[in-house]
């Protein structure tokens, strides 16, 4: 299809704003997919079944849809913002629309949609689907107005220089506040008369925001007589197929059997299949400059096929794109296998979602007191969270995860160790009523108001504050003082000194190295001593005493004891000289004694769940 007739866009909303459902109605509008396969199935981009339970998507997800412009037009003298837009669609014969309309009536489009995620955890998936657009529908939901993610996919697509088309969603919905959210819109730079209306769930006002994006939104640069040059936007493992390269093709054309060349890692192979998605894989002659689909490259290892890299056709030199940064793990989590025999599974099972997951890192580690097990890197707490889960259901495992902690740098000068830790701008979206309360919690958590900026009856503040910060309930805090109104993004901005030191646990003396954790020198007394008495109570008491110390090198700096169990030694004995009973009594001791020195220190699985669960 020639250029002109194509347009290449992506969904951009804060989470829960009604992005997959919308998508769902531009796949029933172009019939790509039936209304009663929608009907049967919601979000149905969403093909990951955690993603459909929790409402949120967490992988981005193309699509290719067909759709001819018909001939009608838009009576706008109420401005696009009107409610009552079926009102004021008239039937026009082209030849009557005027010269601009006529590029677009009764002209078929190749519409390659993108849906995207969310949550800031997946902010990088957003990143790589906008490089692969010239243009973003901007989602807003009616009933919460702009929040966080709103603002942060904003800025992240201005960036890019993509064209920005506004809609407001859920404008049937009972707690809809339009001239509210109209007035938001307004502050971040778009005109009234700009934004649309829409009900995804409806479909009111879908089919118009359809036409939008075709009209407004450019069609793809490039030249099909150029060397291909196609950009790997996303890449998934098939057991049979080996490597499929999501691509975005700026130059040239390739098609099935054609010999490319991966440019980063200089990976040779065959296109063994091309073509588009409907989602599903659907195969085509060729693709060509300007359109979306996918190569299946038959490469055994993802590795070789990274993401942000450039295919070119072999032996046909071409300048690589510009591709993307390589996305950096931030939260590390000790993974270990309750039963060693589920160590080898384990290991499989991780290989096995690194391979669909790019941004998932492991390594082999040891620990003295769980033995053998991996270092796992996540983007973030969710993205860790939604790990767990897919280990349970799709392998049938349930490992022990480890406290977790951040990226720090470490730095050894001899016997001295120094620490830098990553920092963030945090941005906090907060009705008015909330923001004392927001800011006493930021200023324990060690952030600094640098921007605070009040927009209607919101508030947006941004702080600079360490990113440990959301490892220690930052998210759970605000959500509770806000009661549940703010709305975060963050941004990692650079590493700094950080006066750390490293807090281990010791019972009987034995270390339990899952349980140390750096913090700060100053908290460090106060964690300490929540550590100590929180492993006391859900220790069970043994037939020897149990020491718990909290120690920071070789000085104690919190300590417990748990006295053991004691048999009454005096029960039988109703009288006598006092010397038999002390004889007694210090057999038992001795006894005790000995087993203190002896006895293998043992920590329940149950105490280490309650303790990895953090502060």
């Amino acid at each position: 299809m020639d250029k002109k007739f194509i347009r290449n866009f992506a969904i951009i909303a804060h989470i829960d704003h009604g992005k997959s459902t919308l998508s769902d109605r531009f796949l029933e509008i172009t019939n790509t997919i039936r209304k009663d396969i929608l009907g049967k199935q919601e979000q149905f981009l969403d093909q990951n079944p955690i993603s459909r339970e929790r409402g949120i998507t967490i992988k981005l997800a193309p699509v290719r849809m067909m759709y001819t412009f018909p001939n009608v037009i838009l009576n706008d003298s109420e401005g696009s913002h009107s409610k009552n837009k079926e009102e004021n669609l008239i039937e026009r014969d082209s030849s009557a629309l005027p010269q601009n309309d006529k590029l677009f009536a009764g002209q078929t489009y190749m519409l390659n949609l993108i849906d995207t995620p969310g949550h800031v955890d997946f902010s990088y998936e957003v990143s790589r689907t906008l490089a692969a657009c010239e243009g973003v529908i901007l989602l807003v939901d009616a009933t919460k107005g702009v929040q966080a993610q709103t603002v942060a996919h904003l800025r992240a697509a201005q960036k890019q220089k993509l064209v920005i088309v506004p809609a407001i969603n859920k404008i049937d919905m009972q707690g809809a506040q339009l001239e509210k959210t109209l007035k938001q819109l307004d502050t971040l730079g778009f005109k009234e008369e700009d934004i649309l209306l829409i009900s995804a769930k409806t479909g009111q006002g879908v089919e118009e925001l359809l036409q939008k994006a075709i009209t407004d939104i450019p069609s793809p640069t490039g030249f099909v007589d150029k060397n291909l040059r196609a950009l790997i936007f996303d890449a998934v493992f098939d057991e049979h197929k080996g490597v499929v390269a999501f691509v975005r093709l700026f130059d040239g054309s390739v098609a099935t059997n054609n010999q490319i060349e991966l440019l980063q890692t200089k990976t040779k192979t065959n296109a063994i299949d091309v073509g588009f998605f409907t989602p599903s894989l659907v195969s085509s002659k060729n693709l060509s400059a300007g359109e979306i689909g996918y190569i299946v490259t038959g490469v055994k290892d993802i590795r070789q096929v990274r993401v942000g890299d450039t295919i070119n056709l072999n032996n046909y030199p071409t300048e690589p794109l510009p591709g993307y940064t390589t996305p950096k793990p931030m939260v590390f989590f000790g993974v270990y296998p309750k039963q060693t025999d589920e160590l080898v599974p384990l290991r499989d099972a991780l290989g096995k979602l690194a391979l669909i997951d790019a941004s998932l890192t492991f390594t082999e580690e040891y620990s003295a007191f769980l033995g053998s097990g991996f270092r796992v890197g996540f983007l973030g707490l969710l993205h860790a969270d939604i790990f767990k889960q897919r280990l349970q259901r799709e392998f049938n495992l349930d490992p022990l995860f480890t406290l977790p902690h951040v990226s720090y740098e470490e730095t050894k000068n001899g016997s001295e160790v120094s620490y830098k830790e990553p920092y963030m701008r945090l941005s906090i979206f907060v009705p008015q009523e909330y923001v004392g309360s927001v800011m006493t919690v930021c200023q324990k958590k060690r952030g600094d108001l640098i921007h605070m900026e009040y927009q209607d009856t919101n508030v947006v503040m941004e702080y600079d504050m360490p990113y440990a910060m959301f490892l220690r309930g930052l998210s759970s805090d605000l959500k509770t003082v806000t009661s549940g109104f703010a709305s975060v993004d963050y941004e990692l901005t650079e590493y700094r000194d950080a006066d750390l030191v490293e807090v281990g646990v010791q019972i009987n003396e034995t270390p339990i190295d899952v349980l140390s954790e750096l913090t700060y020198r100053e908290d460090a007394e106060h964690v300490a001593r929540n550590k100590a008495q929180k492993l006391k109570e859900n220790l069970s008491r043994q037939q020897y005493k149990q020491v718990i110390q909290c120690v920071i090198g070789a000085r104690v700096i919190a300590r417990e004891e748990i006295s053991p169990y004691r048999k009454d030694m005096l029960a039988k004995m109703s009288g006598g000289d006092v010397t038999r009973k002390n004889k007694l009594l210090e057999a038992q001791k001795k006894g005790k004694k000995k087993m203190f020195g002896i006895s293998k220190v043992e920590v329940p699985q149950e105490a280490l769940f309650e303790m990895m669960k953090g502060e």
